[in-house]
Formats: structure tokens, C-alpha cells, sequence
């Protein structure tokens, strides 16, 4: 516990006596080592580390173990009782133990990890060996490792934190790259010899590329010297040395101080040798007491106005004479008429002076991203004033640090997504072409079409907020989205509206009442009737009126019917009368059979007018010789419909005599009783039907409202429409009279005046709330400038409907910006020029030089800020209004008595023109008239020209025209302008613009507003309109591709026009240039529209010659006709030509009339049909009944007859046929969208024949054909661009580089033949033409030595504003003018190096070299490849020794890197040139092809000399080419067993020849010939050990030789000409294709 009184006193408490014993308790513990205790020289014991101090409780009662085990001197563990135990270890010893508290009194303290550095591979070997190292070597690092107390960090023993936790690792290993030794080049060539005569010194001099690193060999030398003799002695009697006059720097900047003070230092002469450790004789200096030395800090003194007050100092320099040795000489040996200045004038430095800091800026992270990057934030400061005469450079004026690092309590990030609006109406008129588009009706299209809608960004809600809370988001800048845009447009399709049709009208059916089920009266109607075939769409109108009504008389809805008769029974006998049954049931009036209780129920209702017939009927059987007359024929169809005054309805029948009576037998009827006649269709020709007028909207259900069931809301969304209901009128209408009263029609029929309906959601109109405005200025607004506007917009999401609230008026909304502040006004005033100040006589008088107080010196004035009250104010307003401050200081002359003096400058004389010249004069005065070097014009000049100033301007075009631009005609209120602007034309008149440059009378470039209002040249242009492919005009249809049935016509459109200038496209062509443009509809063709129609048969005429009874075989006739199909009843009759030939029926044909005793039969039936599919094993058959009995003697013919059934003969069958689709069939007001394709559906006879369809039907045929399908003609749809984005910015604020573009994207990409997209998606635009004033650096002067030829000296550039095009390799090349335009030339030329001190040597210095140029940027590599992003480059300077007697005075050879960027990977390897007398070449070469010196490992260094092994000791031997010993000339080998030269012997008599050589073993081997020397050198040698030629070289000289013949045949068989023979075909004509040159065949 620690307690703290209030003096601030902290007090411990009772645990003090334990900290004391536990400090104690540790210090005295010793820790004792890993020890080896021996019993003999194999086993020994181990010990490990004490463990934790254990213990019940804390303090000294612990107990501290470890382990104890018995190892073998090899390392192995072995059983204890190896060991001696009187010298075993103890395992166990008391210990303090430490109390958990105790562990928050002290901590371990680590420090950072120090640098890696190299650890040697041997202990006594600092060195790394280069070649050991491949990739890496080892390194070391340190820390620093302490336990330190948690109150004050002081540093106790370590045996305290060693109870609580083990010690952190003091070191640690780690990687160097490998040994990196300095690269040089090259040596330069030798120099010239310093001396002309006698001897002297020359050098040559390399360069430093790559510095050492990671302890790799330091750099050699840069400098070789040698001397050098001229053949030319020196001259006898010259003196010795050379004297140069040798100037030091200039001292720094002082104030002068009272007299006493300044003299307080001399002036002395030392004549000693200028070494290190030697005084510089012979040299003026001057000794100040360091206490009078100035010192600047840097401070801000803008709040002190004295700050800005400049103060004139003065500095000095040393001036000696030096002799060609390096000594120094006395001065009067170097004197010259213009001694050089050992004082001058200065501007006292003063600091860069900045204001505070601003606060700090927002930070950029505000929100919590998922990348965890931390955010910025900035704070900026200004400079007040430059730094002046060598004052400390300005610090830096922006600082940056990190913020939000971790960012856990920043809000999450806003999500921005892409949102659309409602999609618009579907629009059918962009899909149309130039062509269709003056022929259509455009308030009529339907089908396919284009819809559009708005996409904007938004800012996802934040899931926090409530669903109930959350609103329709503000539109944000689109920029914020990333991703995709939803699609702006798709397709859409208008149904199109189609005409109800009804099939043909029925036949009038029977009078019926009107409710069959509740008869009423006698008055009823008769009803024809109607179906719709397709269902109008889209049409307010209904389908007409589907059923007709006549009145009429004694309705019938249902009567009786004979089904069947049966065959006639005679009472007696075989003939005359008797009975017959017959088949009676009860149907309707539409012939449909129903239950006899319906007839029975009508006959009571009528009184039994229509009573049940009898089921036996009377009848009679013709006796033999009675007349025969066949049954009643069915009754025609009534001639009319219904009665009129001027028509009546007729029907009839007929019957036939089938046999004539004989003598005696009932006599045959009359021909008049052979036909009957009725009237029919007696009711008057009045129609009446219903008229239904069309449907109400839908409205409420007042009963639906009532209920309460009614969920219909006017405010809030529904999501399913409710229900509602429509009413119409039902009128009745007599044709072509009007309305009439409802009972005239029939009940029944009556339409619905009422239906139920959903009522439509009613929708209210949905916009997105405002966007924010947008910002105004922050800066503040300059005089007379106009006020600036902010702007805010939404968007309409979905538009009203069904009655719905509608949308707001305003959509865009501007304001002028707040008051913004106006800009302050200040500026320089600037006071009168202080005299010019010369360096004081004080200071003078101590210093060797003239003493006239007169010649360069400094003057200065003040300078002030004011405001627009002319107060003065801190200059900070100025530096930031007012622009650069005004010159403070400037050099000044005050006049010697030995000057040249002058009259003032004349006044300039007249301008004669703009931009002539003028000039001024003056004259010499007093004692300088006379004086020859005042005379003379060159230093002295007497007149000055220059040129007039002229304000007239010469502007030029400048550059390409830019695009041609069209015109943009704003729409009020609309933000968007391609929605606006969608129909908008994209041709016709615009402008484009070209830039003007603007110069004046020198060429100088200028601002363009002094030339031109806009700073362009505007000139009309006319961008072509596309002009669509044109077709022409549906031809005519074409014929009904089939005679007979159903197939296609066709028409087709071909081309007229082609496109132009982006046009639509046309279709594909074929190769007639017609357009594959087609329509094609199913039609059918009757395959026989006229047919045959016959009367009946005349009687059968026998042709007796006698009375005979007429019998037997005769003839009968017939009428026939050709009518039109479907109109034969009463048609009249057409030319006989267009009815088929072949089915014309028989007007004639022999008949058979029985005579009175012979049977008689009826008329033959039908034949019945034959089962399907044919079968020929199976028959048919007709049938016929007696009319007559034959006489007893005689027997009736038969009356039932059969024929086989053969396929096409007497059976056929059925099957469906269809024609071909037709093409997809749209609206006449569509161009593309849904539409159908139709065929027509055929029946067909096995034998190929068209029949009627209901043939089939009859046959009950399965029909699985589809013969209406939908289908969809793609739409054409042009392409659909967004509007134009904003100009940009110029990309260049001055210049002729400037460009302003604009941009638009494809929101739609054209689809099938739609226009395509034009090329051009951007525009650019030339920004007016701007000079740019740049402040150029000059090239640096040599080095320049102000009064001396040696010595310290300055190096100078020219800082000078340069007006220029923006392009320094413009050919107008760049052109100085006033600094003004350039700004603070001050604030610039501090932030430039404009002087840099420099050396001259004098003849015999010893000196440095300038720099040399950086080397390339080189990076550290590893096998190829750099792991650094930043490389290095190097720079050296070596020595120059002139003389030899200078040497020690050198200075050492220096080189510097830096940092670069771009590096290379470089490597080395060694060359070698090729072996000549056993010695070759060796150097190094880095990979870009330079020789270098370094690099390469010296271990690989390849050798230079060759040896023989073993070396060549024989008398007259020597090393040969190939690397064995040899004899030399005249001397032949004598060779060992193993090939090794034995000793060489004389050739006896042999000059040029070698003698065979000899073995020691007397074997005769032949000696190494020529060609051997020749073939010595290759791989694969022709020659062998004993000088014969190989086998091999004999088979592939054989080998050549064929291959040769072989060559030479072949050759000759294709030179040799083929013989031409006589006779040769005919030339053949070329085959030409032609072709017109359309590109799009």
C-alpha cells in the first residue's frame, strides 16, 4: 500500500521490510552453471536449470529444484551410479519466494532489434571469402535487455524478472546479402603532359558505378600517373616557378562593430608551406573573436515589424600569391593593376519566416472501410518571407499524419448503389425508318417498341434505421456508384388492337318460341346465328351483333318424326292394298332427337295440331299391269328466306314412274301429279337483333362498398387489384330502321348489361427526394463578379395513374449562393531607396584594398502592406492578394575619382511607327573626356536603342479544326438530357472551332482575349444526315403457289436506295441486288370452284314400232349444268369450259321399263361403305326393294348387290395435308413484336384428289396439325446514345496543348437492322491559347574566379521567366519576359541552387576532379530478379597530381550515391580474349556490355598463362599450342609408353621434316604431319594417332561423290525441254465474273 500525504510524501508501509529482504535474498542467490563434476575422463555429471521457487506462501520459505543426471563424455545419458556421488550435485536449495504483487513492481524492458551485421566465419578472420557466398550471409542482431522498476524504469539486477518470467533473447540471426565490391570503369585515356618542356605529369582517370556494400571490397584508385618527357628542354635562364594570384571564399555575412572591437584583429603575413598541420602563409586573413561571430535562428518574427527591416553587412576573403610548387609567394610577385576585392557589401541573412500552423484538416477516413486503411489529415502553413542572403531554408509548409487508425467507433461506410425509375411508355415511332416513318400513322403503331427509364445512385440506408423509417433515398453524384448501370432501355411491345371475327351468318332456323321450356302464345321467331372466329383486342368496340331474329307464327320447338318405314304388308294377296309400320320419334327443330315428353307436352299446349302420327300407315302393292310411280323425293330448299310483297318462298318435290300399266291396270297420274309445290318462309322479311353499346369503366361495387369487402385505397399501394363492376346498354334495333321496343326481340338473347371487373391500384405519383445542393465557392468572391449559383434536382420514380396524385411541377431548383465574403484588397506600398551603403572605413582600414570609399555597393527600402483603408497590416494579406513583394534590395555604385563620369539618359526619341526603334544618349563629362578608356564605346556606351512599345496584336489560327459540334437547345426543367433530348436530331447545321493564337509586335504570345472575344475562330459546318435503306413498295402478290388446295402467295419489296452516313442497313441481298425482303400467306385455291348440276331423268321412252305394250329397253335424258360451287340450287348456269371434263355426268342413258307382267324395283340405294383402310377381301353393297310382284311364272331380280372394295377404285382413304407457314404475320400497325404464322389445313383422297374438308371430319380423322403459332419479329432498334457530358476542364492551363472534351456513352447497342452506333462516342474542343510563364534555370557558367586565376570561385545559372506555348520542343522556341509574369522571383530563387561554390586549380595544385556523371541505376539483384524498388547510382571525383612535390598535400578520391528509381539488374562475369603464345586477355563485363573493374568473384578470375603439366624440363622442349610438350624446330619426339615426351633427338639431314618418332621400346611411330596440325584442333579428327586416314572419311567422300551424279541427273531431267506437239487446243476465253463493286453483295 502506498500512501500519499499532502505534501506530496509517499510513504511506505510494513511491506517495505519485505521489499528490502527479497532485494537481498536475490542478490546474495548464486546461480550456479551447467558444472561437470569428473569421476573419470568418459562420465561426468549434468545439471539443468533451477526451476520456480516453490512454497506455500511467499517469502524466503521456498524451494527451488532441478534436475541432476549422469552423461557420458560422448553426450549419452547413463545410469547415475557411473558417476561419482560425493560429487553429485545438489538438486534442491532454498530460495525466496516472490508474491504475485511482487510482479507489478518490475518488468523486463526491451529495446528494438539493432542492424544486422556481419559475423565472421572463423574467430580470428574478419574477411568474408566472396566465393563461399551464394545468396546470403549471416548476420547478427542485438538488443538490449533489462529489468527495470514499473515506477521510476530504473535498472536493477536481472535475477529479480528471472522470477516471474524468463529472459527475452538477446540476439538473434539474420541475412545479409552478399558482399557487394565496388565497380569501377575502365581507364580514360592518358592526359596531356602538364608541362610543355622538359618533364612533366600526365594521369588518366576512372569512375566510380557502384559503391561497396555489405562489406565488399572498397574502391581501387581512380587515378594512374606517369611522367612524361616533351623532346623540347626547357629554356636556360627561365625562371623556375610560376605565380598565381589565388583567392579564398568569401567569408560569411557580418555586421561591422565599433572601431576598438574590429581592430582587435590584424592583418598577417605568413610565408610558411600551406601543410595540414602548417600555417597558410602569405595570406590576408582576418581574426575575429568568436563572440562576434552572428548566429541565426530560425524564429517568426512577422509579429515583429523590425523583422522586415534588411541590415548590410560585410564579408571578406583571403587573397595570397601561390608559386608552381604550392607554396605561397609575397603578393607583389602576383599583383596586378585590378587587384581583386578582399571586402564587398552583403545583405545580412535572415531566416525563412512562415505563419502558424491552420488547424488541422478533417480526417480523410470518416467512416469504418473494409480495407482497414487508416485515414490523413493536413495542416498547412505559409511563408511570410523567403530566406535572404544564405538565412535557413524554409521548413516545410504542409505536415501529414495518420488518423482513424483503428476507426472501431466510426461509423460503417456508405454503400452506394444504382436505383431506376419506373419504366416510361413503350414507344413504337424510334423503331421506325426514315421510310415507314412518312407513311405511318404514328398515333397507330402497336407492337414491338422501346421503353426507357432513369438510373441514379443512391446512398444505402443504414440497416439501424427502423423499415418503417426508412424513406425513398436522395439522389447522390453518380460517381459514388461503382459497377454497372442498370440498362436504360428495353424492349416493350403495344398489343395490337384486332377486329372481331364473326364466321358467315346461318341459315334462318324453324319458327320456336322463345323459351322452348316455357312456351308462350303462338308468336315465336326464327333465329340465324353466328361464333367469332378471333376475339377483338385492344379496341373499345365489341364484336357486332351475333344473332338475328324474324318473327313468325305457330312456333314448333319440337315435333314427331318418322325415323324409318317398314316394308308394305298386303291384306290379301300378293298386291294391292295393305299396311305399313313406321318408326316414330320426338326431335327438335334442329333435327336432334329428345324425349318424346317434350312433343307430347307441345301437343297440349297447341291444341294437338300436331298430332303423333300413326305407327301403321296405309299403303298399297301395284298389282301386275298397274302403274308403278316411285316415293316422293325430299324437299327442295326454300327459294327465300322470307316474304315480301314482290317474293315468296317456294319449295318443292318429285316423284318418278317407274313402270307403265299394262291392259287393264290402273292407269299412271297425270304429269302435273308428278311434282308438288309448298310455300315456305312465309313470314315477312323484318330482322330484329340486340345492340350492346360498349362497357362502362370499372367502378365500385356499391354492393361490394356495402359489405365492407371493398379493400380498393386511393392513398396507400395495393398489391392486388379489387373488385368493381361494368354496365352497358342493351337496345333492341330493327335493320336498317333503329331502336326499337325490347319486346321485339327475343328475350333470350339479350346481352348482359352488367359484369364484374377489377378494379385498377389506384398510383400515386413517387419522386425521390431533393439532392443536396450543390456546393457553392469556398473562396471568396472577387469585386464585380457575378454571384454563383447552387443547384438541386430529383427524380420522378414512378408517374401517376388511375387517378392517382400527380407528380410535382418542380423537378430542378436553383438559388444564388449565400452572401459569400468579396475578396479583401491589399497591397505593396513601397518606399524610397535607401543611399547606397558601402562596406565601412572601420573595416576598410584593417583590410588590404582600395581605400576611397567608393564602388559597388547595396541599398534597400521598405516595403509595407496596406489595406483598403491604406493602414498598414500584416503582410500576410499581401502575400496572399497583393502577389510577390516587391524588390527589397538591389546593388548600387557609388562613383570613384578615377570613374568615368557621365551625363544623365537624353529622353527617348520619337517613335516613328509601332515597333520601331528609338533611342536615347549621353555624353562624357569633366576629366573622362579625356581619358582613353572612357573613350572606349565597347565597355562605355554611349546611345541605346530598343524597339517602341506597340499594343497592336497579330492573331493566327492555330492547330486542327475541332469536330463539328451541334448546337444544344436546353429544355426547361429537364435535368436529364437524353431523355429529353432522345428524338433530337444528330445532324445538320453546327459550328466548329479552331484556336487563335494571339502574339504581339515581338512574337511574344499573349493573352488571346487581346485578339478575340472567345479565343477561337468559329466557322459553320454541316454534319450529315444518315439517310436509311430504302426499299421500294410491296409488289403484287403472286398466284396461289398450288392449283388445287392450299399453299402460299408471295410479294417482295427490292432495293432502291442504299445507306448513307450511318444509315439503317439494308437486309442482305441476293445476287440480282434484290432485297431478301418477303412476305408470304397461306391461300387456298377451290380445286374445282364450278361443278356439274343435273335435273332429273326424263321418262324412260321405248321405242315400239307396234302396238305392243311399251316395255323393255329404252332411254331417258337429262338436264345438266355448269354453276358456280355453292350456289347450285338456283344459280344460273356459266360456260360448260370451266367445270372439269372429266366428271361432266352422262345426259343420257338406256333404261329398263318391265313390262306388266314383270317384277318391278325400286331404284338402287347407296352403296355402304367400305371399312378403313381397305380391305379387298371385304365388299360393299347397295340394295332396293319391290315395288311390283311379278307374275306367278316370272321372279324379281336381285335386291341386294356386291363389289369388292379395291383401294382407289371403290374404297379410298382420307389423311390431313398442310401448306407451308407463312411468314410471321404482324398488325398493319406494327413493325415488329409478337405476331402469328397460319397454314391451311387440307383433306386429301388416297389417289391424290382434293376433297371437301368435312370428308375428313366425317371420317372421324384424328387432326393433330397446329395451324396458328405465335411468333416474333425481332424489332429493328436503333441505336440509343446518352447525352453529351459536360465539357471538361482544359487539360492544360496555358499552351497550344489545351483540350476540352466531352463524352457520351451507348445506352441501347443497335440491334438487327437498327441504325448504328455513330463512331464518334467523344468530342474534343481546343482551349483558347494561353502563354505559360515559366521560370527557366540556365546551363551553369564555367567556373568563374572574381579578380584572380585560381582559387575559390562561383558557378552561375540565370533564373528568367520564360513565356513559351507549352511545349518546350515547340518549334516556337521559348522567349524571356518580365519577371512580373512569373511571380515572386524571391520565393523562387530560394527554393533554386543559382550559385554553387566551385574551384580553379592553380598550376601545381594538387586537386579533385569535378563530379563525374551519375552511372546508371542499378538495383540488388538475387539470381536475376530485385526484391527493392529503389536503386542507386553512383558519382566520383579522383585526384590530379600536377606536380610530384605536391603529393602529400592531395586530397583523398570521394564518391556519393543516391537514391533512384527505374534500376536495372546487373550482372558480371569474366571474358577472355583467345589464347595467342599461351597468354590471353582476361576482364570483366557486366551484363549491359561494359568493362568494368569489380563485380566478378576473384576466385573464378580465369587464367591468363597457360602451363604444361608436367612442365616442359626437357632439353629443346617447349609448351606447344595444345597444351603438351613438344620438341622445338629440327627435333623430333621420342615418346614414353604413356605418351609423354621422353627427350627430343636431332632429325638428321631434315631441315623443315621431322624424322619418325621413336619410342623407347624401338617401335617406329610416324610423326605428327601438317595436316595433323591442321585436324589437331577438332572434335572429330580424319586423321588418326598414327597419321592414316580414318575409314569413315573414305565412306563419306564415296557417299559425296554419288550424291553428286545424282544431282547432275536430276538436273538435267527437268532442264531438258518437253518436245510441243503440233496440235493445240483452242485459246479459251477468260470466265468473267461481273460485278458491280456493291459492297454488299
Amino acid at each position: 500500500m502506498i500512501l500519499k500525504d499532502d505534501t506530496g510524501v509517499v510513504g511506505w508501509t510494513w511491506r517495505v521490510g519485505n521489499y528490502l529482504l527479497l532485494f537481498v535474498s536475490l542478490t546474495a542467490v548464486q546461480v550456479h552453471s551447467d558444472l561437470e563434476f569428473t569421476k573419470d575422463k568418459h562420465y561426468s555429471w549434468k545439471t539443468g536449470q533451477w526451476g520456480r521457487c516453490m512454497g506455500e506462501e511467499c517469502g524466503s520459505g521456498g524451494v527451488q529444484m532441478r534436475t541432476v543426471w549422469c552423461i557420458h563424455s560422448e553426450g549419452w545419458t547413463t545410469h547415475h551410479s557411473n558417476c561419482r556421488h560425493a560429487d553429485k550435485p545438489e538438486s534442491q536449495r532454498h530460495c525466496f519466494k516472490v508474491c504475485e504483487w511482487h510482479q507489478d513492481l518490475f518488468e523486463w524492458e526491451v529495446s528494438e532489434w539493432g542492424p544486422c551485421v556481419l559475423v565472421p566465419f572463423l574467430s580470428n578472420e574478419l574477411r568474408l571469402r566472396a566465393s563461399s557466398c551464394i545468396t546470403a550471409q549471416h548476420g547478427i542482431q542485438r538488443r538490449r535487455v533489462q529489468c527495470v522498476r514499473t515506477s521510476n524504469r530504473t535498472v536493477v539486477t536481472d535475477r529479480i524478472c528471472e522470477f516471474f518470467s524468463h529472459r527475452s533473447a538477446l540476439e538473434q540471426a539474420c541475412l545479409i546479402p552478399c558482399p557487394h565490391d565496388c565497380v569501377v570503369s575502365d581507364f580514360s585515356a592518358w592526359s596531356g603532359c602538364s608541362k610543355t618542356c622538359g618533364v612533366g605529369l600526365q594521369h588518366q582517370t576512372r569512375v566510380v558505378l557502384a559503391t561497396p556494400m555489405y562489406g565488399g571490397a572498397n574502391c581501387p584508385n581512380l587515378t594512374q600517373t606517369r611522367t612524361c618527357s616533351n623532346p623540347v628542354p626547357c629554356p636556360v635562364g627561365e625562371n623556375e616557378y610560376e605565380y598565381s594570384l589565388k583567392v579564398g571564399p568569401w567569408s560569411e555575412c557580418r555586421l561591422p562593430q565599433h572601431k576598438g572591437l574590429w581592430l582587435s584583429g590584424r592583418t598577417m603575413l605568413d610565408f610558411s608551406v600551406t601543410s595540414g598541420s602548417e600555417k597558410e602563409k602569405n595570406s590576408v586573413k582576418r581574426h575575429i573573436q568568436s563572440a562576434l561571430h552572428h548566429h541565426h535562428q530560425h524564429h517568426l518574427h512577422h509579429h515583429n515589424p523590425k523583422a522586415w527591416d534588411l541590415e548590410i553587412g560585410y564579408q571578406t576573403r583571403q587573397v595570397r600569391c601561390t608559386r608552381s610548387d604550392g607554396r605561397n609567394a609575397m603578393l607583389s610577385l602576383c599583383t596586378q593593376d585590378n587587384s581583386p576585392g578582399t571586402f564587398q557589401s552583403c545583405i545580412m541573412p535572415k531566416d525563412c519566416e512562415t505563419s502558424d500552423w491552420s488547424p488541422w484538416s478533417p480526417c480523410s477516413k470518416t467512416c469504418r472501410a473494409a480495407d482497414l486503411s487508416p485515414g490523413y489529415r493536413f495542416r498547412t502553413r505559409s511563408r511570410i518571407q523567403a530566406p535572404i542572403g544564405g538565412g535557413k531554408e524554409c521548413p516545410a509548409l504542409e505536415e501529414k499524419e495518420a488518423c482513424n487508425i483503428i476507426g472501431d467507433l466510426l461509423p460503417h461506410c456508405p454503400r452506394y448503389i444504382w436505383k431506376s425509375t419506373d419504366w416510361g411508355d413503350c414507344r413504337v415511332a424510334p423503331l421506325l425508318s426514315q421510310q415507314d416513318r412518312r407513311l405511318n400513322n404514328i398515333s397507330a403503331l402497336c407492337g414491338g417498341g422501346v421503353q426507357t427509364r432513369e438510373t441514379y445512385c443512391i446512398q444505402v440506408p443504414d440497416d439501424s434505421i427502423p423499415p418503417h423509417r426508412k424513406e425513398v433515398s436522395r439522389p447522390v453524384n453518380r460517381k459514388l456508384c461503382a459497377g454497372d448501370m442498370p440498362a436504360a432501355v428495353q424492349p416493350c411491345s403495344i398489343p395490337c388492337p384486332e377486329q372481331c371475327s364473326p364466321t358467315p351468318w346461318s341459315s334462318w332456323g324453324a319458327c320456336v318460341h322463345d323459351n322452348c321450356m316455357e312456351p308462350q302464345g303462338r308468336k315465336g321467331f326464327r333465329q340465324r346465328w353466328r361464333q367469332v372466329l378471333v376475339e377483338a383486342a385492344g379496341v373499345s368496340d365489341s364484336c357486332p351483333h351475333l344473332l338475328e331474329s324474324m318473327p313468325c307464327e305457330d312456333p314448333v320447338c319440337f315435333q314427331w318424326h318418322v325415323a324409318s318405314e317398314g316394308a308394305c304388308a298386303t291384306t290379301q294377296g300378293a298386291c294391292g292394298p295393305g299396311t305399313a309400320n313406321q318408326t316414330i320419334v320426338c326431335v327438335s327443330t334442329k333435327g336432334r332427337r329428345v324425349p318424346g315428353e317434350l312433343c307430347a307436352a307441345a301437343e297440349g299446349a297447341e291444341e294437338a295440331e300436331d298430332e303423333l302420327p300413326p305407327t301403321e300407315v296405309a299403303c298399297e302393292v301395284a298389282c301386275a299391269g298397274d302403274c308403278v310411280v316411285d316415293s316422293w323425293s325430299r324437299w327442295s330448299p326454300c327459294s327465300h328466306s322470307c316474304s315480301s310483297k314482290t317474293t315468296e318462298g317456294k319449295q318443292s318435290r318429285t316423284r318418278t314412274i317407274l313402270a307403265l300399266p299394262g291392259e287393264g291396270g290402273k292407269a299412271c297420274p297425270a304429269a302435273t301429279a308428278l311434282e308438288e309445290w309448298r310455300s315456305c318462309n312465309d313470314h315477312p322479311c323484318i330482322v330484329f337483333y340486340w345492340e350492346a353499346s360498349p362497357w362502362e369503366p370499372c367502378v365500385e361495387d356499391p354492393s361490394a362498398s356495402a359489405n365492407g369487402t371493398n379493400q380498393w385505397n386511393s392513398t396507400a399501394l395495393c398489391s392486388a387489384a379489387a373488385a368493381g363492376t361494368q354496365t352497358r346498354t342493351a337496345t333492341c334495333v330493327k335493320m336498317n330502321i333503329g331502336p326499337v321496343i325490347p319486346k321485339r326481340c327475343p328475350d333470350s338473347a339479350r346481352p348482359d348489361s352488367d359484369r364484374p371487373c377489377l378494379l385498377p391500384c389506384k398510383t400515386d405519383c413517387r419522386v425521390t427526394p431533393f439532392s443536396e445542393w450543390t456546393a457553392c465557392p469556398s473562396t471568396c468572391l472577387p469585386v464585380n463578379a457575378t454571384i454563383p449559383t447552387q443547384s438541386r434536382y430529383r427524380t420522378i420514380i414512378q408517374r401517376s395513374a388511375n387517378a392517382g396524385q400527380e407528380c410535382p411541377d418542380t423537378l430542378y431548383e436553383e438559388r444564388e449562393c449565400e452572401a459569400l465574403p468579396v475578396c479583401p484588397s491589399f497591397r505593396w506600398r513601397t518606399h524610397k531607396w535607401h543611399p547606397c551603403t558601402l562596406v565601412p572605413d572601420a573595416v576598410r582600414q584593417g583590410i588590404t584594398g582600395p581605400g576611397e570609399a567608393c564602388g559597388k555597393g547595396l541599398e534597400v527600402r521598405g516595403v509595407s502592406c496596406v489595406g483598403e483603408d491604406e493602414e498598414p497590416v500584416a503582410v500576410g494579406g499581401c502575400l496572399r492578394w497583393a502577389g510577390a513583394m516587391p524588390q527589397r534590395f538591389r546593388p548600387c555604385w557609388v562613383p570613384c575619382k578615377d570613374d568615368c563620369a557621365f551625363s544623365s539618359w537624353s529622353k527617348f526619341s520619337e517613335c516613328t511607327g509601332c515597333g520601331g526603334p528609338r533611342s536615347r544618349k549621353r555624353t562624357l563629362t569633366g576629366r573622362s573626356r579625356k581619358r582613353p578608356r572612357c573613350q572606349r564605346e565597347d565597355l562605355f556606351p554611349l546611345s541605346e536603342t530598343e524597339e517602341c512599345p506597340c499594343d497592336a496584336y497579330l492573331s493566327q489560327p492555330y492547330g486542327n479544326w475541332s469536330s463539328c459540334i451541334l448546337l444544344d437547345v436546353p429544355v426547361a426543367g429537364s435535368r436529364h438530357g437524353w431523355q429529353a433530348r432522345r428524338d433530337a436530331k444528330e445532324c445538320g447545321q453546327g459550328l466548329r472551332f479552331r484556336a487563335v493564337a494571339c502574339m504581339d509586335q515581338g512574337g511574344h504570345l499573349v493573352r488571346p482575349d487581346l485578339c478575340s472575344e472567345s479565343g477561337f475562330v468559329e466557322e459553320d459546318c454541316h454534319i450529315p444526315c444518315p439517310l436509311d435503306c430504302k426499299l421500294s413498295d410491296w409488289s403484287p402478290w403472286s398466284p396461289c403457289s398450288t392449283s388445287c388446295g392450299s399453299g402460299l402467295k408471295v410479294r417482295s419489296k427490292w432495293l432502291r436506295e442504299k445507306p448513307f452516313n450511318g444509315g439503317r442497313p439494308c437486309p442482305k441481298l441476293d445476287l440480282k441486288n434484290q432485297v431478301r425482303v418477303y412476305e408470304a400467306v397461306p391461300c387456298h385455291n377451290e380445286c374445282s370452284e364450278h361443278v356439274w348440276v343435273t335435273e332429273a331423268w326424263s321418262v324412260c321412252t321405248i321405242n315400239a314400232v307396234d302396238e305392243l305394250p311399251a316395255c323393255g329397253e329404252g332411254v331417258q335424258s337429262r338436264k345438266i349444268r355448269c354453276v358456280s360451287r355453292g350456289s347450285e340450287g338456283h344459280a344460273a348456269s356459266v360456260n360448260d369450259t370451266l367445270c372439269d371434263p372429266e366428271e361432266m355426268p352422262f345426259r343420257g342413258q338406256t333404261c329398263f321399263l318391265p313390262c306388266p307382267s314383270e317384277c318391278v324395283m325400286s331404284h338402287w340405294g347407296p352403296w355402304s361403305e367400305c371399312p378403313t383402310p381397305c380391305n379387298q377381301d371385304t365388299v360393299r353393297e347397295r340394295t332396293r326393294h319391290m315395288f311390283r310382284p311379278p307374275a306367278s311364272d316370272q321372279t324379281c331380280p336381285e335386291d341386294v348387290q356386291t363389289e369388292p372394295c379395291v383401294l382407289n377404285a371403290t374404297c379410298f382413304t382420307y389423311q390431313y395435308n398442310v401448306s407451308n407457314w407463312s411468314t410471321c404475320q404482324l398488325s398493319e400497325n406494327a413493325v415488329c413484336g409478337k405476331g402469328t404464322r397460319a397454314r391451311f389445313l387440307d383433306c386429301s383422297r388416297s389417289d391424290g384428289k382434293m376433297v371437301e374438308l368435312n370428308v375428313c371430319e366425317e371420317a372421324s380423322l384424328e387432326n393433330l396439325w397446329e395451324l396458328i403459332v405465335s411468333c416474333v419479329v425481332e424489332c429493328p432498334i436503333n441505336c440509343i446514345l446518352s447525352e453529351w457530358s459536360a465539357w471538361t476542364e482544359c487539360s492544360h492551363t496555358c499552351g497550344n496543348q489545351g483540350q476540352m472534351v466531352r463524352a457520351r456513352s451507348v445506352l441501347q447497342p443497335a440491334h438487327e437492322e437498327g441504325r448504328p452506333c455513330p463512331s464518334q462516342l467523344s468530342q474534343t474542343k481546343p482551349c483558347p491559347i494561353r502563354p505559360c510563364y515559366t521560370w527557366h534555370l540556365g546551363e551553369w557558367s564555367p567556373c568563374r574566379v572574381e579578380g584572380a586565376e585560381c582559387g575559390e570561385g562561383v558557378r552561375e545559372r540565370n533564373l528568367s521567366c520564360m513565356v513559351h506555348w507549352g511545349d518546350w520542343l515547340d518549334a516556337s522556341s521559348p522567349k524571356p519576359v518580365d519577371d512580373e509574369w512569373c511571380g515572386d522571383r524571391l520565393s523562387k530563387e530560394s527554393e533554386q541552387e543559382l550559385q554553387l561554390p566551385c574551384f580553379v586549380p592553380c598550376p601545381g595544385d594538387c586537386h579533385l576532379t569535378e563530379w563525374s556523371s551519375w552511372s546508371s541505376c542499378q538495383l540488388t539483384c538475387l539470381e536475376g530478379r530485385s526484391f527493392e524498388t529503389m536503386g542507386r547510382q553512383a558519382r566520383s571525383r579522383a585526384v590530379v597530381v600536377q606536380v610530384v612535390e605536391n603529393q602529400e598535400s592531395c586530397p583523398h578520391q570521394v564518391f556519393e550515391t543516391r537514391s533512384c528509381k527505374g534500376g536495372k539488374c546487373h550482372s558480371y562475369e569474366w571474358r577472355t580474349s583467345g589464347w595467342r603464345d599461351n597468354e590471353r586477355s582476361v576482364w570483366c563485363q557486366r551484363s549491359d556490355g561494359v568493362n568494368v573493374t569489380g563485380g566478378c568473384f576473384p576466385q573464378n578470375r580465369p587464367t591468363t598463362v597457360r602451363h604444361c603439366q608436367p612442365l616442359c624440363t626437357k632439353p629443346f622442349s617447349h609448351c606447344t599450342q595444345s597444351g603438351v610438350c613438344g620438341c622445338e624446330k629440327g627435333y623430333t619426339e621420342v615418346m614414353t609408353t604413356h605418351g609423354f615426351l621422353d627427350y627430343c633427338t636431332k632429325t638428321p639431314g631434315a631441315v623443315n621434316k621431322k624424322a619418325d618418332v621413336k619410342t623407347n621400346s624401338g617401335r617406329l611411330k610416324p610423326g605428327p604431319s601438317q595436316i595433323q596440325d591442321f585436324f589437331g584442333e577438332w572434335s572429330l579428327r580424319p586423321v588418326g594417332p598414327d597419321g592414316r586416314i580414318k575409314l569413315w572419311v573414305y565412306g563419306v567422300t564415296a557417299g559425296g561423290f554419288l550424291l553428286i551424279l545424282l544431282i547432275i541427273s536430276v538436273s538435267f531431267l527437268f532442264c531438258n525441254p518437253a518436245k510441243q506437239t503440233k496440235s493445240s487446243s483452242p485459246p479459251q476465253k477468260p470466265l468473267t465474273l461481273a460485278y458491280d463493286g456493291d459492297a454488299d453483295m
